[in-house]
């Protein structure tokens, strides 16, 4: 049975696009949608009962997001991820990344400090995998990953740089949730395990290089597996 399309005021309208936002966000870094399918603002207005401008409005923010992408007269759609556009993104990360951190390095005071560690202990605490949630990574530790990495940038006091780094950290992230039963021997935990060390011990040399070790690593581990299957 079709919904009522409802009518709301901007105020409304603003929520019921958050709301259509992080429908269409969860349903695509869940795999509900394979790289590259159309996602048609008419077919998703009627599906959540919501006008066509809010669903197109959702859809802009996934687009700036790096979740989906507008294609010239023909709507928008979920990224095809490619090698090519996987190496980009990876490339972006290992440019900016550890210039990020080399500042945060030099000016993370002591609570910068103690949020690191705390981030890096919540993120060895929690599962990489649960049954539940089959051969994703799951999602409390996808989150913890999130704020470990995000976190040992935060030091860097650049509010631009880390919106970047929004951007690319959620455009990756789908890419490494199609991919996460790859790379079995690869000691994740100690990678992580040497961030923190060298960025609490102020060394931005060695905090430099093991991040871009680190993102050298995630990026060779996906090269031709961002192909995944319904």
């Amino acid at each position: 049975m079709t919904q009522t399309v409802q009518t709301p005021t901007a105020a409304g309208k603003k929520m019921l696009s958050e709301q259509v936002h992080a429908h269409l966000r969860d349903a695509i870094m869940r795999g509900d949608y394979a790289p590259g399918d159309a996602l048609k603002p008419q077919d998703l207005a009627k599906e959540q009962g919501v006008s066509l401008a809010v669903v197109r409005e959702a859809l802009v923010r996934l687009v700036g997001e790096g979740l989906a992408d507008r294609l010239h007269n023909r709507g928008f759609a979920v990224p095809a991820f490619s090698d090519r556009r996987w190496q980009e993104i990876a490339e972006a990360r290992r440019t900016i990344e550890p210039v990020m951190l080399r500042m945060s390095v030099e000016r993370g005071d002591v609570d910068w400090e103690a949020r690191v560690r705390a981030a890096h202990h919540r993120l060895t605490r929690t599962p990489v995998y649960v049954p539940e949630e089959g051969e994703h990574y799951s999602a409390a530790w996808s989150e913890a990953h999130r704020v470990f990495h995000r976190t040992l940038l935060e030091g860097c006091g650049n509010p631009v740089l880390l919106e970047t780094f929004d951007r690319l950290w959620t455009a990756s992230e789908l890419a490494r949730r199609w991919a996460a039963h790859r790379a079995p021997d690869r000691d994740g935990t100690e990678e992580h395990r040497r961030l923190e060390e060298t960025a609490l011990a102020r060394d931005a040399d060695a905090a430099a290089e093991a991040l871009s070790r680190h993102l050298t690593q995630t990026a060779a581990a996906l090269t031709g597996s961002t192909h995944p299957e319904r």
